[in-house]
Formats: C-alpha cells, structure tokens, sequence
C-alpha cells in the first residue's frame, strides 16, 4: 500500500537541501474525514454545503496562468452563487521565480478570504533529475519526491492543511504538478478534488501524481480530450467528470485603440502566454520565419505574457508587450488579423476561444487533442501539422481575409454556447452534491 505522510525528522537532501521538512514515502494513514453519502438534491443550493478551499500555488488578478485563471474564476462565480470561499495560495505571482512578493496573511479579496503563505523558490540547481524525467529516463519514485519538494513550494499550505483539512467540504487543486496540489491530495485525499489540467508528457507519467488522479474525492477536467488522455494513463475514481471552463465576455472591445496606444498600424498575429519550448515558442518563431521568406511578405508578432522572447530569426519582427490587463488584452485579441497557437500541450486552450469570441481568426497546431477538438465541434479555426501548412494558413489570410473571418465567426458562436459560465457552475455545484 502506498501511503504518503509528514515526517519532519526526515533528513533533506543532500544537494539543494530544503529548508522546510516535506512529505516522503511511508506507510501510515493519509487524514481525511469520510464524506457523508445523503443524496444529491435535484437542486443543489449552496446552503447545504460546508466551507470549500481553492488550492493554487499563485492568485490573483495578476497571476498570469491557465490553471490559476480557472481557479480564481471559479472561486468567484462559487462565491457570487453564495458558498462559503477560502483561497489558500502562497505570496508569489512569478512562475519562474515564484518570489515571496506579496505580503502574508489574511486578505478579502472580492469578497473572499485569501490566505497566503511564505513561497519558497525552487532549489533544484541545475536540476538533473528534471532533466532525466523530460528525456524518457527512468526515474526512481525517491527522486521524484526529491524533485518535487526541492521545486517551488508553499510550507504553509501544507501545515495549514495539517492542522485544518477536516474543516473543508471540499479542497479544489489545480493544476496536478503544483506542489500545494500534490501535497492536499496526500494530506486529505477525501476532500481533495483535482482539477488536472493534464497534457500529454512526461510529468504525467511520475509515480508520485497518482494519488491525484486516483485516490482524491473527484477529478474535474476542461475537455473531453483531456478526459480521454487521463483514462489512458490512471485508474480514474467514480466522479471524474468533464466540467469545462467559462469565457467570460468583455463588454466591449477596443481594437483601434489598442493599435494606437501601442503604435501597431499594419496588420499582426498575436500569441498570448509562456514564452517557453514546452508551449512551442520556438517553434512558432521558426513557422514565422519560413512563413516569411515563403510568401515574400513579413507580418509582425505581437506577443503578451510571461518568459523570456529569446533568440529571434532575422526576418521576424517580435513585438513583445510583456503583462497587460484582461480588458488590454481582449482588445488585442480583436485588433490581431490573427491568433496563433503553438502549442501541442492543451488542457483547454483559453486563449484559442478568447481569441474566437473577439471574432479573430485562429491559426493553431493541430498536433493538440484539445485545439483539434474545439476546431472540429466549432467549425472554425486553421490548423496545422508543419511550417508548410503554417505559411499555407497565412497564405489564406493574406489573400482571402473574408472566408477566414467568416470562420472566426463561427468560433465565437462556439464559445458563446459552449463555454458559458454558468453552465460550468451548474455542473460544479451538481458534483460538489455528490459529495454530501
């Protein structure tokens, strides 16, 4: 039997030693109070529920990430249908650096108590092992865990988990290689619900991710696809589910605006997220430059968010705005003549169906379960395999821009039916009934 619990006189490490005592393998009970089995009213109301925690390594409105994103949205569309809503999250905002930036403590944010603990920086060094797990190399579950508590991590989540789990009707995490996600699923797996946000990679195949997947209360995807790829790779519980995420719509979109007040006059494509390999960052940049030299005309590449831009071709004109605002950056998404999405690693693809909505074309990589899912149901959005294909797409937006944005349109139609929030809170409060 695998069991995971707290042993503080458990020496660390000897290289990257953490400072905070973490959890190993041993074999004592996991905590966790058994849920009632009433059953699930035809109308669930708030009323019968107890406290629920959202557990997220970073929060806030500045906090940029998908996992988050879902997390906070959901915490506040929770509480808007009147249930009671604790955060407990670190004092980081950065992915990279995950720096204690913000203060500790007890603040309402929205109406919400956010609690925040110290963060504490990854301490992995070069990081060997993270290196033999992303090569396909075989990986003892000892080094996993030496892994995974010498990254980021929150030590104050975890004792506040210790002393308070059994306070909680529910803990929702997200997403499954966070360390507060690991560590609630060990500590109290009966009121841990998992919101993955699964791709397809490595990570996904560590032995220590699955009690997330396999011994928490439930497990909540965004996709079917998402669904499907975890059915192949655990041995699901009885209430996994498909919840899906909601767009929220702007009230309005400024795309003049946005050229003017960043000096963009002629016609850009967009991509919006992490700057970095594993979202296909450097791949995009290789698609643009081919698709450059191919048809003998350069576009711009207007890109927000987070990580480093790198090494750039010559022949491709990188604009980078870094963070901007959720309003700044739907009147990007209406000002672009097209979004791009590179990356094969979806759980959801946000901003495929932010860009949608703001009736943009999409140009994505078809190699993405989910991307090619949204694309088949909605009938919208230009896929591709290779940088031929990429410089084909754009091909077709430079010389029929009418069809492609006819397309789009039936992308916002999609979103607009499909990702409707209350719709999702519908099914969140219909699985949180089950539970009680």
């Amino acid at each position: 039997m695998r069991q995971i619990g707290y042993q503080p006189e458990v020496r660390a490490p000897a290289f990257g030693a953490p400072r905070f005592p973490y959890p190993v393998l041993v074999t004592t009970a996991r905590r966790g109070s058994s849920a009632t089995a009433d059953p699930p009213s035809p109308e669930p109301s708030s009323k019968r529920f107890g406290k629920i925690g959202i557990v997220s390594a970073r929060y806030g409105a500045s906090v940029v990430g998908g996992a988050e994103t879902v997390l906070r949205e959901l915490a506040l569309g929770l509480r808007r249908r009147g249930f009671d809503i604790e955060v407990l999250t670190s004092n980081a905002t950065d992915l990279y650096t995950y720096r204690p930036d913000l203060a500790e403590g007890v603040s309402d944010e929205d109406g919400i108590p956010v609690h925040r603990f110290r963060a504490v920086p990854a301490q992995r060094g070069a990081d060997p092992i993270g290196h033999n797990i992303l090569s396909g190399n075989y990986v003892s579950v000892a080094d996993q865990l030496v892994w995974m508590n010498t990254g980021p991590r929150c030590p104050g989540v975890f004792q506040h988990l210790v002393d308070h789990a059994e306070e909680y009707e529910a803990l929702i995490c997200a997403p499954y290689q966070a360390w507060t996600s690991f560590v609630s699923a060990e500590i109290a797996p009966q009121q841990t619900v998992t919101i993955p946000c699964l791709h397809d990679e490595p990570f996904a195949r560590l032995e220590i991710f699955r009690g997330e997947l396999e011994t928490t209360s439930a497990v909540w995807f965004l996709s079917e696809p998402e669904m499907s790829l975890a059915q192949r790779l655990f041995d699901l519980p009885n209430r996994a589910r498909v919840i899906g995420s909601g767009i929220t719509p702007p009230a309005a979109y400024d795309a003049d605006g946005f050229r003017r007040r960043h000096g963009i006059e002629e016609p850009f494509l967009l991509y919006a997220g992490r700057r970095e390999a594993m979202k296909g960052w450097t791949d995009l940049l290789d698609c643009v430059s081919f698709a450059n030299d191919t048809l003998q005309r350069s576009i711009p590449l207007v890109t927000c968010g987070v990580g480093s831009v790198g090494s750039v071709p010559a022949n491709v004109d990188v604009r980078d705005l870094g963070f901007l605002s959720d309003q700044e950056r739907s009147d990007a998404f209406a000002a672009a003549a097209a979004y791009v999405q590179p990356s094969a690693m979806e759980s959801f693809s946000r901003t495929v169906l932010e860009a949608w909505l703001a009736g943009t074309p999409v140009i994505a990589n078809a190699h993405s379960d989910v991307v090619s899912w949204h694309a088949e149901r909605s009938g919208a959005g230009l896929l591709y395999r290779d940088r031929y294909e990429f410089a084909e797409a754009l091909r077709l937006l430079h010389e029929q821009p009418s069809a492609v944005h006819a397309i789009a349109s039936a992308g916002r139609e999609y979103v607009l039916n499909e990702c409707s929030w209350d719709r999702v809170l519908d099914t969140v409060t219909a699985a949180l009934a089950e539970r009680v």
